[in-house]
This record gives C-alpha cells, sequence and structure tokens, in this order.
C-alpha cells in the first residue's frame, strides 16, 4: 500500500495535522509526518517531495498558516496529487492561507481542503489512493454507510420530538 506524507511549516500546526494522521490511521494507510517550511527549511521540503514517488507514498498532505506556500512549493518537486491544508492564524483568520493555497498556478496544481480541515484531506489522500486498492475503497464505503446512519439516527431522534 502506498503511504500518505504529511508536512506541515510549523510544529505549532501539530494539533490540527495530528487528525490528518488519525483518520489515516484509522483506514490502515500508512503516513510519514515532518516539519519542513516553505521559507526556513526549502531544500529540504523540496528534497522530500522530489523522493516522495520513490520512496513510496502516493499523496502529500502539506499544512502552512499566513503565506502557505508549503502545498505550492512541495507540488512544484512532485507530480504526486497534493493537498493543501490552509491553518487558521490571528491575522485573518486563515484567509490568507486558504487564499494562498488555492491560487496555485496552472500546471502546479493543489487540491485544497477547508481552513484546518485536516479529516477532509486525509479522507481526500485516502480516496486518491482507494483507485487502485479495492480494500480501501470498501473502507471508504464502510465509512460513508456509518456517517449516513448517524444522520439518519439524529433525524430520527429529533423527529421523535418534533413530530
Amino acid at each position: 500500500m502506498k503511504k500518505v506524507g504529511i508536512v506541515m511549516g510549523s510544529a505549532s500546526d501539530l494539533p490540527v495535522v495530528r487528525k490528518a494522521a488519525e483518520t489515516l490511521k484509522e483506514f490502515g494507510v500508512p503516513c510519514e509526518v515532518h516539519v519542513y517550511s516553505a521559507h526556513r527549511t526549502p531544500a529540504e521540503a523540496g528534497a522530500f517531495a522530489r523522493a516522495a514517488r520513490a520512496n513510496g507514498f502516493g499523496a502529500v498532505i502539506a499544512a502552512a498558516g499566513m503565506a502557505a506556500h508549503l502545498a505550492g512549493a512541495i507540488a512544484a518537486n512532485t507530480t504526486l496529487p497534493v493537498i493543501g491544508i490552509p491553518m487558521k492564524s490571528k491575522a485573518l483568520d486563515g484567509v490568507d492561507a486558504l487564499l494562498s493555497t488555492v491560487q496555485m498556478p496552472s500546471g502546479i496544481p493543489v487540491a485544497t481542503v477547508a481552513i484546518d480541515g485536516a479529516v477532509n484531506a486525509a479522507l481526500l489522500a485516502i480516496q486518491i489512493l482507494s483507485v487502485e486498492d479495492k480494500i480501501l475503497a470498501a473502507r471508504l464505503d464502510e465509512h460513508r454507510a456509518a456517517g449516513a446512519a448517524k444522520a439518519l439516527a439524529a433525524d430520527a431522534e429529533v423527529a421523535a420530538e418534533f413530530n
């Protein structure tokens, strides 16, 4: 099975990024987690991205706030799918990171999830890997069915109270 790389621009992003790693673990998808900055450690971030495919990765999740250049820097150095997590910040509540992550130039795509959307980033990576992995595809189907059952149970509870 391919693994997912998770990189964050700062260790302060770990509380959010941890949710992505935990989601991958729930699905049995191996991952590696690193702190690489597009600005402070560009050589290391680039080397990681350039070697990702050869090192068994199938997708990379990149979390960064403020200028949020990390996802683009990773995407510029690999043809693997890159999923950006814009991180919430004090200055603009993460809107700056969202815009920086989603506005990649033509030819260097980065899939972008919601601000602090680590779980969806992991689920998107799992969906990407599931194209070639029937076991992961079945786990995703089970996950969706469980979510639907939970929503229907909530509906029944609310309907019983009000209808």
